[in-house]
């Protein structure tokens, strides 16, 4: 059981927590002053030790280099006592798993530092087997260049020991790279030991500057994490390096690690600086959910327009004059890198309304790509009696033109130079001449359904095919809107189900939208609890099972022997299992159960 860590927040691998030692110590965070080795058992043995609520005490351990044959650590392997004091436990990729300590010291991660491939998957293997309640310790690893990359793939506390080394070396660190000390001419910092004037900065001054740097550079990953932007920094302060930018790549490859950890929505903006931004989890689960989750129910032809700099889009004047265009007699499909392909009902949803791109007015072959494959995929599942692309010459059209033929459809295209033109805007009216429009009620119902299609529908390639029933048919067949778009209420038979948040374009559910949610054929996000009634958050010692398929961000229903409830997950749905500590899930509605 974890009694001196504790996770708070969550973005990706990367975790904002706490170490609560006599003086709590806010993680990320540089472990020197907090933790005592008690000693390698190599040479000798150890005597248990005392411990002390002060600091993290590494327990009596054999350490393992990098590359040691799996026989030779099963053979050497520690069995760590239980101890009633703050501990660590050192660990290898191979000999990782629960050791009912606080923390846990990776033996291996010096011999990883600039292998990107073997310390992602060592990274991925060790954060699966430790508790997800523990802290992850790298030893000798970071540098101010190098910390924000640790710690986004899991990495909880670090020490000084490299920067330190390197420091008396000679090579002066910042947050991009290290330089030789005797080749600057000044020195691009401010921090106290910076203040000594260079012709008598010494070895000794520029290892304390790296020290500095390295204690700041993990305030702003701490900030970072906070914000829900630590993706944002890592992916273009990586560049400093090979090892690091190969490194966040290979993160991107693991999907599954990733995802799990990934809130499903934040009110953060979403920065997409790069090709690199297309592999963010938060982009590829978006446009997974829109071609397998998402359903067409407007019986009306395809207008595919471009995106828009201000959102959500329909906000913006260009898609004013779209709409007006249009009328309301044909379903609006948004074009966008790095979203991909937006329908009209989830331009409110996470990230669809909360990133920024770079705007150059050219697109790269990769997004072209990426796009291209996106909206095939949209194209092959849902069914128009035609199909208008209101889109600029250039990549819009090669991309349509791409994602047709691979589709096997056709678009008529209607626009002459610019989609905002008179002569453009009259060629969209007229290629929906005879269309009726549909209304307002229509667009509603179809918009709260569509959002349930995508926040609770089924996973997978089979989904969202028509063999099975769509999440917001389920939860959602004979209803009534009311209130003020975009903050609707969802009603049905006189019970309110759930209202529509605007900020994250997501459905809270009411009690009674629980209710029906757990009993249809949707697949539903529970999360059973043992026998108490929840007051204000469900902490994860009282879980007793949940959903593996739970993320941070989720709605789920609550449900136990004297209560049911619905909520928002703090925590994935394996962390809420297998942790010991912190809030599982943020609870909105409870109703006591009659014993």
């Amino acid at each position: 059981m974890t009694d001196y860590f504790e996770v708070h927040e969550r973005d990706g691998p990367a975790r904002l927590g706490e170490l609560r030692l006599a003086e709590s110590v806010p993680t990320p965070a540089l472990a020197d002053g907090y933790v005592e080795d008690a000693g390698s058992l190599w040479p000798e043995d150890r005597e248990r030790p005392e411990g002390d609520e002060a600091v993290l005490t590494v327990l009596p351990h054999r350490a393992f280099p990098a590359g040691t044959a799996p026989e030779v650590q099963e053979a050497f392997a520690v069995d760590y006592p239980d101890v009633d004091f703050p501990s660590a436990a050192v660990i290898s990729r191979g000999t990782a798993g629960d050791r009912g300590a606080d923390a846990y010291v990776l033996s291996e991660a010096p011999g990883l530092r600039g292998h990107a491939r073997a310390f992602v998957e060592a990274m991925v293997d060790v954060r699966g087997a430790i508790p997800p309640d523990t802290a992850l310790l790298l030893s000798g690893v970071a540098t101010p260049a190098n910390v924000a990359t640790l710690c986004y793939a899991g990495a909880d506390l670090v020490d000084s020991h490299r920067a330190y080394v390197r420091g008396l070396e000679g090579f002066y660190q910042t947050t991009d790279g290290e330089a030789f000390l005797e080749d600057l001419e000044e020195l691009p910092c401010a921090c106290p030991a910076c203040r000594t004037p260079r012709e008598s900065f010494t070895r000794e001054d520029c290892a304390e500057h790296n020290v500095n740097a390295l204690r700041a550079a993990l305030a702003t990953v701490r900030e970072r994490i906070r914000a829900g932007r630590l993706r944002d920094y890592v992916e273009g302060q990586a560049r400093h390096g090979a090892w690091l930018t190969a490194t966040f790549r290979r993160l991107d490859g693991q999907y599954g690690y990733v995802e799990e950890r990934t809130p499903v929505v934040r009110r953060a903006e979403l920065l997409a600086a790069s090709d690199d931004s297309l592999r963010r989890v938060e982009i590829q689960r978006f446009a997974e959910r829109v071609t397998t989750r998402y359903r067409n129910r407007f019986e009306k032809p395809l207008v595919l327009v471009p995106c828009s700099a201000r959102k959500p889009y329909g906000e913006s004047q260009s898609h004013g004059q779209f709409h007006e265009a249009i009328g309301y007699r044909a379903h609006k499909v948004s074009m966008t890198s790095p979203i991909g392909v937006v329908p009209q009902e989830l331009e409110l949803t996470y990230p669809a309304q909360h990133y920024d791109s770079v705007v150059t007015g050219r697109w790269t072959e990769t997004e072209i790509e990426f796009v291209a494959s996106v909206l095939a995929r949209y194209l092959e599942r849902t069914d128009y009696p035609y199909r208008v692309a209101h889109v600029p010459p250039g990549g819009y059209v090669d991309i349509v033109e791409r994602a047709a033929e691979r589709a096997g459809v056709e678009f008529e295209f209607t626009v002459e130079d610019h989609p905002t033109t008179d002569e453009s805007l009259a060629n969209l009216r007229a290629a929906l001449d005879g269309e009726s429009a549909y209304q307002k009620r229509t667009r509603e119902h179809n918009t709260v359904r569509a959002i349930a299609d995508y926040q609770f529908g089924e996973d997978g390639a089979g989904a969202g095919t028509g063999a099975e029933t769509a999440a917001g048919d389920a939860l959602f067949d004979h209803i009534r809107t009311g209130g003020r778009w975009p903050s609707l209420r969802v009603n049905r038979e006189g019970e309110q189900l759930a209202t529509l948040v605007p900020q994250y374009g997501t459905l809270a559910l009411t009690l009674a939208g629980g209710r029906r949610w757990a009993e249809s054929d949707a697949p539903t996000k529970r999360v059973e609890i043992d026998g108490f009634v929840p007051q204000g958050s469900v902490l994860a010692p009282g879980v007793l099972d949940a959903s593996g398929s739970i993320r941070v961000g989720d709605e789920v229903v609550v449900s136990g022997p004297r209560a049911f409830a619905v909520g928002r997950a703090a925590m994935s749905g394996d962390e809420m299992e297998r942790s010991t500590r912190g809030v599982a899930v943020e609870v909105r509605h409870v109703e006591e159960r009659d014993r």
